[in-house]
């Protein structure tokens, strides 16, 4: 009798496998975040992208890092654990887990912690320092959200699609 396969793919790997392939949707010419939610048996529930919201074409809104306020993407762009938590349409998301590649701003932990997100895993904390990220960490711990670093298990993933 054949034995199962060893070398699958754990949840984790699977789940930030996920937030990361829906990253690549992201038109974003510097940021390319993508956000995978997860219930607590391992469903998945909705997933995100950083970008534009429906309507607003991402050829006629800016793209721009810099410059005045009205001309650069800040104002118009979701994030994409904004956009996975918009997207979902099971209702509550009470107890679940969020993968994501970037960890999220303050703007987008107020979501999660209101959502019932209870656990955040993910990748790069480029932006710790910034007081969007202290503050994002501050809510978090005060409301109960655990969060976690995504380990790398040095395992390349390859598809040619």
């Amino acid at each position: 009798m054949d034995e199962k396969r060893k070398d699958y793919i754990s949840w984790d790997e699977y789940f930030m496998g996920i937030a990361f392939l829906s990253g690549m949707r992201s038109k974003d010419p510097n940021t390319q975040v993508g956000a995978c939610i997860v219930s607590a048996d391992n469903k998945i529930l909705s997933v995100g992208y950083n970008g534009f919201p429906i309507g607003c074409s991402d050829d006629e809104f800016p793209w721009s890092r810099e410059g005045d306020p009205l001309e650069n993407k800040y104002f118009y762009t979701t994030h994409s654990e904004l956009n996975a938590i918009l997207n979902y349409r099971g209702g509550s998301l009470e107890g679940a887990k969020l993968y994501v590649s970037l960890f999220p701003c303050n703007e987008c932990a107020k979501a999660i912690i209101q959502s019932g997100i209870r656990e955040v895993i993910y990748d790069s904390d480029k932006y710790e320092h910034t007081p969007s990220v202290i503050a994002s960490k501050r809510m978090l711990d005060a409301s109960g959200v655990v969060y976690r670093e995504y380990k790398h298990q040095g395992r390349k993933i390859e598809m040619e699609l």
